[in-house]
C-alpha cells in the first residue's frame, strides 16, 4: 500500500469553542465539521506554548520550549541545531521519501527560511506588514498592498475590530488556501506530500472581509468570562501595555461588555472564512482524487481571550488561551468519534512522522495521538511553558505559575470557566503539592535536557585513557 499525504491545517489563533463541532450554537463550520465527523476529534487539546513562534518550535522539533530555548515570540532555535542531533519534522520525513510543503504564516527567522521544506509559498503574520513574502507581491500585482489595523475606520474605538478593505480574494486567508488547494490539484512528483498549510486568521486585528463582515451580530455572541477576582492585576496590566505598542496599539484600559461582542463578532466571520476556505481544500484532495489517500490533521497555535478575563490575544494557560481543536481524519481510522484523554498540540509531529513509516527519535517530548493505532505512552499531566509562566494539568485540576507572583489553581470539573482561584483553599492542599511536586520535576529535567550540547561525558571519565592524554578536546556540541 501507497503511503497516505500528510495535510495539516492550522489557524492561527483559533478557539476550539468557536466551531460548531465543539458545540458553538452561534456559528456553523461545516467543512471543518465534517473532518470531525469523518474523523476523530480531540476535546482535551492543548497548546503547552501558546503563542506563535513558541508552539510552532513545539511542532517543528518535537521538544518542549524550555528545550529549545524558544519561550516566547522573540527567540528562535540554534542556527546550528543539525550539529546537536536535531533534525526539523519535514527534514525527517524527506528520509522515508516525502515531499515537503509549507504554505501560509509559519513565523520562521529569518521569515524565508526553509527549516527542510521542499517548497514554500510564504503568507506571513498580519501583523509584519513590510515582509516582501508571495502574498505582498500578490497584492501588488493588483495594485494593493498589505495595511495596518489602524488604517481603518474604527479600529481604535472598537478595539481592534474592523471590516478590510480588500475583498475576500485579496485577504491573507484566501491567498493561502487558494495557494494550497492549487499545490494540490497540481501535485506530480510519484512522492507523496507532507504539507503544512498556515492560516494568518482568525488573529488580531478583527479584520473580516467586506463579504463576511455582517454575518454575525454582537448580541448573538456568548458572554466572556468574569477576571477572577483578586487574582491577576499584573498579568492585566502587561496585556494592556503589550497591547499598546506599535505592532497592535490599541488600549484595552478600558474594555467593556459591548466591545468584547464586537470583537467575538468579527472573529466569528474570520473563522467562518477559514472554514469556507477549507472546503476550497477539501473539493481539491477530491477533484484531485487525492482524499482518500490524505491523512488530516487540524488545530491552532493557541486560542484568543476575545476578553474572557478581562484579557485579548493570548499567552497564558487560561482555556481560552491554551484549549485548541485537534481533529484527526485518516482514511479507514476513526470516525465520527471523540477523544477525551489529555492531548498537546505538538503530538501533531510524532504522528505525522509514525503514519509516514519514520522513526519517532526519543528524545522528543511528544508522543502520537491515540486511536489512531499508533504506539502511545500513558500521560499523566501536560506541562505548560512560556518565558513568562509554568503550568501542570492532570485534566481536571490545573495549577498555574506566573512571573508576576500571581499563582491559580483551578478545578475545571466543577469550575469550567475557571473564575475561582482555591490555590489558598486548605481542602487542595494535598492536590496542589502533587500538581507542584510533577511540575518541578518535569522544569528540572527540561532545564536538564536543554544543556545537552555542553555535556562532556555520560559515564565516568576517570578510566578513559584518551581522556587522560594531553590534547584531549570535548565534542561540541554534544548530540542529543
Amino acid at each position: 500500500m501507497s503511503k497516505p499525504n500528510l495535510l495539516f491545517l492550522m489557524p492561527d489563533q483559533l478557539r476550539h469553542d468557536f466551531l460548531s463541532c465543539y458545540g458553538a450554537s452561534f456559528i456553523d463550520t461545516p467543512h471543518i465539521d465534517s473532518l470531525a465527523a469523518e474523523g476523530l476529534r480531540y476535546d482535551c487539546a492543548y497548546s503547552t506554548s501558546p503563542v506563535c513562534v513558541a508552539a510552532r518550535h513545539n511542532l517543528l522539533t518535537g521538544l518542549n520550549s524550555i528545550r529549545t530555548g524558544v519561550l516566547g515570540n522573540g527567540q528562535f532555535l540554534r542556527p546550528d541545531y543539525a550539529d546537536c542531533g536535531l533534525q526539523t519534522w519535514p527534514e525527517q520525513i524527506a528520509r522515508v521519501g516525502y515531499r515537503s510543503a509549507a504554505i501560509g504564516k509559519m513565523h520562521f527567522y529569518p521569515w524565508d527560511a526553509s527549516m527542510g521544506f521542499d517548497d514554500r509559498v510564504i503568507c506571513e503574520d498580519k501583523r509584519w506588514l513590510h515582509i516582501q513574502d508571495d502574498y505582498a507581491d500578490y497584492l501588488a500585482e493588483r495594485g494593493l498592498h498589505k495595511l495596518h489595523g489602524n488604517e481603518h475606520e474604527g479600529y481604535l474605538e472598537n478595539r481592534g475590530a474592523i471590516v478590510h478593505q480588500h475583498a475576500f480574494k485579496d485577504s491573507w486567508d484566501y491567498f493561502v488556501g487558494d495557494a494550497a488547494a492549487e499545490y494540490i490539484r497540481t501535485y506530480s512528483d510519484e512522492r507523496p506530500f507532507a504539507m503544512m498549510v498556515g492560516f494568518p486568521g482568525p488573529h488580531c486585528p478583527y479584520d473580516p472581509s467586506p463579504e463576511y463582515a455582517d454575518r454575525y451580530r454582537p448580541e448573538d455572541m456568548p458572554d466572556s468570562i468574569p477576571e477572577v477576582a483578586g487574582a491577576h492585576p499584573l498579568l492585566r496590566q502587561q496585556n494592556i501595555a503589550g497591547n499598546k505598542r506599535p505592532w497592535n496599539g490599541v488600549d484595552y484600559s478600558e474594555f467593556t461588555e459591548d466591545h468584547k461582542k464586537k470583537i467575538r463578532a468579527h472573529y466569528a466571520a474570520l473563522v467562518k472564512q477559514i472554514d469556507d476556505i477549507t472546503g476550497r481544500i477539501l473539493q481539491a484532495l477530491r477533484d484531485s482524487g487525492q482524499l482518500d489517500n490524505t491523512v488530516i490533521l487540524f488545530s491552532s497555535d493557541h486560542g484568543d481571550y476575545l476578553g474572557d478575563h478581562g484579557l485579548i490575544g493570548k499567552g497564558q494557560f487560561f482555556e481560552a488561551s491554551c484549549h485548541v481543536p485537534l481533529i484527526a481524519r485518516m482514511p479507514g481510522g476513526p470516525q465520527g468519534q471523540s477523544n477525551r484523554e489529555l492531548v498537546a498540540l505538538a503530538d501533531v509531529t510524532p504522528t505525522m512522522l509514525a503514519l509516514a513509516g519514520a522513526d519517532v527519535p526519543d528524545y522528543m517530548d511528544f508522543m502520537p495521538l491515540p486511536e489512531l493505532g499508533l504506539p502511545r505512552a500513558r500521560r499523566d499531566y501536560l506541562y505548560g511553558m512560556m518565558g513568562g509562566g509554568w503550568m501542570c494539568f492532570d485534566g481536571r485540576w490545573k495549577l498555574c505559575k506566573y512571573s508576576t507572583g500571581e499563582h491559580m489553581l483551578f478545578d475545571l470539573l466543577e469550575d469550567p470557566t475557571e473564575e475561582r482561584n482555591l490555590l489558598n483553599d486548605g481542602a487542595c492542599g494535598d492536590t496542589y503539592l502533587r500538581l507542584d511536586r510533577a511540575l518541578t520535576e518535569e522544569i528540572m529535567r527540561s532545564t536538564m535536557a536543554s544543556h545537552h550540547d555542553k555535556l562532556v561525558y555520560d559515564v565516568d571519565l576517570s578510566g578513559d585513557v584518551d581522556f587522560g592524554r594531553s590534547g584531549w578536546q570535548r565534542t561540541y556540541p554534544k548530540p542529543l
